[in-house]
């Protein structure tokens, strides 16, 4: 005789052979917010930090203060990397000509220019193994992973070395971030501190 399950505990959805596609994203009922395709498995993500939003908050605004006309920011937006990954960084850099239709839920991995990953305690090994890799393999120019030192942002930037189609770093950033690529850009980090800290 089975039992049937709790109503109070979760019904996780079962992979078909072969893992999940990028379309089932869009089909799967009462997934989490921001779960993520990768190598084929549903990702979840743990609730969110104060740094990491107020990081995210910070590159959202001040890229898309700066960024060309022929360019829009999105945060945590998912993009079409091939048929079983389909991350969700957390801020990108498209062209704007993607930005199309209010009900979409995805841009092409080739329409975007800047990947930004804000590492958190749950994504270290994917954010700076695993979707670096597929970020390069998918020719994403630009790619920026945010670290927390001590409630300080640390800004390790990488360009997308086009002979060998991977990434090579082209610094990594603290007080201050000054760039040429993918656009001219002056951001003072400290500004992500926590309030009581800047007012010491």
């Amino acid at each position: 005789m089975s039992v049937a399950p709790k109503a109070s505990e979760p019904s996780w959805p079962m992979p078909p052979e072969g893992g999940w596609t990028a379309d089932d994203l869009d089909r799967l009922p009462n997934l989490p917010p921001h779960t993520e395709l990768i190598d084929g498995s549903l990702v979840f993500v743990s609730p969110q930090t104060l740094f990491h939003t107020r990081t995210i908050d910070f590159f959202t605004w001040q890229l898309q203060s700066l960024a060309p006309a022929a360019f829009e920011v999105i945060r945590e937006f998912t993009i079409d990397i091939d048929r079983q990954n389909r991350p969700e960084p957390d801020v990108v850099v498209v062209r704007a000509d993607v930005v199309q239709d209010p009900e979409q839920t995805r841009f092409p991995a080739e329409a975007v220019l800047l990947a930004v990953e804000v590492v958190s305690e749950d994504s270290v090994s994917r954010d700076r193994e695993t979707k670096p890799l597929k970020y390069a393999r998918a020719g994403i120019a630009h790619y920026w992973r945010v670290e927390n030192e001590k409630g300080r942002a640390a800004v390790h930037a990488f360009e997308l070395e086009p002979t060998t189609g991977a990434y090579t770093s082209v610094g990594i950033f603290r007080e201050r971030m000054k760039v040429d690529v993918p656009f001219p850009l002056d951001l003072d980090l400290t500004s992500i501190r926590m309030r009581r800290e800047r007012s010491e």
